[in-house]
């Protein structure tokens, strides 16, 4: 173990600091499988089940699979991406964040089961369509949530960061973020109305994501 692994014990009030490689570490880890994981519901027709039908009609009705599958790649890609951008304005986390950053990684984690959850009963002609986009919506609110939760934890304590954030800056950033939490909100009513377009309006907010909602944060360190 090196000495940059160590907690330092700040002299005020005797609080550990820990370095944010480990976090990091530990955390790609857990991306990569939960984003590998979601490949493994793409399943192949078995020559035996196609019943005269072709093989490029067989893939075909497996469009709600693909589709589930696009959109929770992207959606944990982003979280990924992002997550570095995070942690780059710290030089240091406290135990409080390595905590808040556990509750993002527990809702990372189980995507995959709400992907095939939804994948499954997508395009199902009765409730179960809306009960599985449900879940698969509120899954979405808890990862919102916890993005959010792990932002003020980072960035509460001046003494975590490679620079001081001015407050207009952070309430900017947790503007975007609240934006993005009531749209992810949104999307629990719009599963009851079409699982479809509740997945699709994912793939969208998970665009909107792709633009650094950090920057408002960030560039205070230039």
């Amino acid at each position: 173990m090196t000495s940059q692994d160590e907690p330092a014990t700040a002299a005020a009030g005797r609080i550990a600091y820990f370095s944010t490689s480990r976090l990091e570490a530990f955390s790609d880890g857990v991306f990569a499988i939960a984003i590998t994981l979601l490949v493994l519901d793409l399943k192949v027709p078995e020559p035996d089940a196609l019943h005269d039908e072709s093989l490029a009609a067989a893939l075909a009705h497996q469009w709600p699979s693909y589709f589930a599958y696009l959109v929770s790649f992207l959606v944990i890609g982003i979280i990924w991406i992002n997550h570095h951008a995070m942690c780059a304005l710290a030089r240091r986390v406290d135990r409080r964040t390595l905590f808040a950053n556990l509750f993002l990684l527990l809702t990372v984690s189980v995507i995959p089961f709400p992907t095939r959850l939804l994948a499954t009963y997508l395009t199902a002609d009765n409730s179960n369509a809306h009960t599985a986009a449900a879940v698969y919506a509120l899954t979405m609110v808890a990862m919102s949530i916890a993005f959010s939760v792990l932002f003020l934890a980072f960035t509460r304590d001046a003494r975590l960061l490679n620079s001081p954030i001015p407050p207009q800056a952070r309430r900017t950033a947790r503007r975007r973020f609240g934006i993005g939490g009531l749209c992810y909100l949104s999307t629990v009513g719009l599963a009851y109305l079409s699982p479809v377009a509740m997945l699709a309006t994912h793939a969208v907010l998970a665009v909107y994501y792709c633009f650094d909602q950090l920057a408002p944060a960030r560039a205070t360190r230039r």
